[in-house]
């Protein structure tokens, strides 16, 4: 295992051409360890989102290489970056991103139905989904419904899907972006935890005291990363 599970060297991520092309990304270089938790910061517009779509492999590149866990996966087919998403990647959405009428074991069953290197049983599949959401809390919750579980219940069945397949890493985009403090509080404890057992977290935030929670916060502004440790500006 190498030491980087990410690796970005000179990304740019461009839209439009010639005289009306807009770099959302321009040349972007950066590093994140096995075990890190990091934090992205920059204000709107800044290219944080484009790059957290990227790292997620939900977008490719214009140029440049993301290499993820060894492997250059930015110029894969649709396909490919499908199969990398479930292989390596587990996320948490600032709208949770549940489904409805499923129920929160479901939900977190879901991951496990399209992956294709296991062959997992219904019942093999439900108790990975039940250990995962005892590891939040909400082993009495397991046949509620998102409707029926408060925004940060609803915020930890996120985090148990995100685990189900044992991702190496874990992205959080504005993970408690629609939470109250007290929830905010819970789900960063969560992140905690899971950093202690060695998970990779990568989260993008506005919020300075939630960037605090991470090893270090890098800072982008105008398609580049401008810091990568500490952003100052209370703006961002």
């Amino acid at each position: 295992m190498t030491e980087s599970l990410i690796e970005i060297r000179d990304m740019t991520k461009v839209y439009g051409e010639d005289e009306g092309a807009v770099y959302a990304l321009a040349g972007v270089d950066a590093e994140v360890k096995h075990g890190e938790f990091v934090a992205i910061m920059g204000p709107s517009g800044s290219g944080k989102s484009t790059l957290m779509n990227i790292l997620g492999c939900l977008d490719r590149p214009s140029s440049g290489a993301y290499v993820l866990d060894g492997r250059d996966v930015s110029q894969l087919t649709k396909n490919e970056l499908a199969e990398v998403r479930n292989q390596k990647l587990g996320f948490i959405f600032q709208s949770f991103n549940l489904l409805p009428r499923l129920s929160a074991l479901t939900n977190v069953m879901m991951p496990m139905l399209y992956n294709p290197l296991e062959d997992i049983g219904d019942e093999e599949a439900e108790a990975r989904a039940i250990a995962a959401l005892e590891s939040v809390g909400l082993g009495s919750r397991l046949h509620h419904h998102p409707n029926q579980l408060s925004g940060g219940q609803q915020q930890r069945v996120a985090i148990a899907r995100a685990l189900v397949n044992h991702p190496p890493l874990i992205l959080a985009d504005e993970p408690t972006g629609n939470l109250d403090s007290k929830s905010s509080v819970e789900i960063m404890g969560i992140l905690h935890q899971l950093h202690h057992q060695g998970v990779t977290i990568v989260m993008v935030t506005h919020e300075h005291d939630i960037a605090a929670h991470a090893q270090r916060t890098i800072c982008v502004r105008d398609g580049k990363i401008v810091n990568d440790g500490h952003c100052a500006d209370s703006r961002q």
